[in-house]
């Protein structure tokens, strides 16, 4: 028989993930909040459903299904605390109340290190976000750690349709943040997909960091860009410390995962982004 996998979210990284998974011969479940995405998906080689993970009676639902993996991707909509409490601690403990996968995977983010000294992180750092958002996430991460899952914390994600500053560049929104000396940590998203994969594929529990092998300044990352484009270096304004997940600065390193033998497809931004900047697709 082949293994089974439910997919929690069909976003960004959740949709590639579960096609992936279904094409390597897995019997795939994806679940979503939108009925309209559910709808949409249909025609998909996997099975899709609309299911509030907010909503224990609705995760209910799934309690008949036996899963070997669940993998929750689902995001919090660009929502504030409540909506990562509903996605996140909520959502958690009600798959986790009504499935008994194999391995539960959950992924996070980078942002929950607070570091803001440029410094080196690794897993083994601490990780004490001050936004409200982070500790939803690391209450979160607690509770699938202590029941033997994996944490997965991925770093800015871009990607075919999304890349934030890149998009905010075209838009003439840019600014470099005092002198550019922040440190941006970044993945592509079929990078994320192939750690997420990995790390269910191998049956990993702990923590790992889903990010790409050189951390950049933002200066140097405006340069390159502008470069390619021949634009403008964006003007230099004062740090946004408004940021949803908390302003920081540190240079997170992936090197745990790829002692794994996992290793990015695409290693640094410039690999990364290269296309995006060439075709300048729309970006959401």
């Amino acid at each position: 028989m082949p293994r089974s996998i439910l997919i929690v979210g069909c976003g960004f990284v959740g949709l590639p993930l579960a096609r992936d998974f279904a094409s390597a011969g897995w019997l795939t479940h994806a679940i979503t909040g939108s009925e309209s995405t559910a709808s949409n998906l249909q025609r998909e080689k996997f099975r899709v459903d609309a299911i509030d993970i907010g909503d224990g009676s609705s995760v209910q639902r799934l309690r008949h299904d036996r899963f070997d993996m669940v993998i929750h991707c689902a995001s919090s909509g660009h929502g504030g605390v409540e909506a990562y409490k509903k996605v996140y601690l909520q959502g958690t403990k009600n798959l986790l109340a009504h499935l008994k996968p194999g391995l539960f995977v959950l992924a996070s983010s980078t942002s929950v290190y607070a570091q803001t000294d440029g410094s080196w992180v690794d897993e083994r750092s601490a990780a004490n976000p001050a936004r409200e958002t982070g500790k939803v996430l690391r209450q979160t991460e607690d509770l699938v750690l202590g029941l033997g899952g994996s944490v997965a914390r991925l770093a800015g994600l871009y990607g075919p349709g999304r890349c934030v500053p890149l998009k905010k560049l075209l838009h003439g929104d840019a600014i470099i943040e005092g002198q550019g000396k922040r440190i941006m940590n970044m993945v592509h998203q079929l990078d994320a997909v192939s750690a997420l994969r990995f790390l269910a594929e191998q049956e990993k529990p702990g923590i790992f960091n889903v990010v790409d092998n050189e951390p950049v300044l933002q200066r140097d990352w405006y340069c390159w860009v502008c470069e390619k484009l021949a634009k403008p270096l964006p003007p230099v304004g004062p740090p946004d410390l408004t940021r949803k997940r908390g302003w920081t600065s540190k240079r997170v390193s992936n090197q745990k995962l790829r002692s794994l033998d996992w290793s990015p497809r695409y290693p640094t931004f410039r690999e990364g982004i290269s296309h995006l900047v060439a075709d300048c697709a729309p970006l959401e």
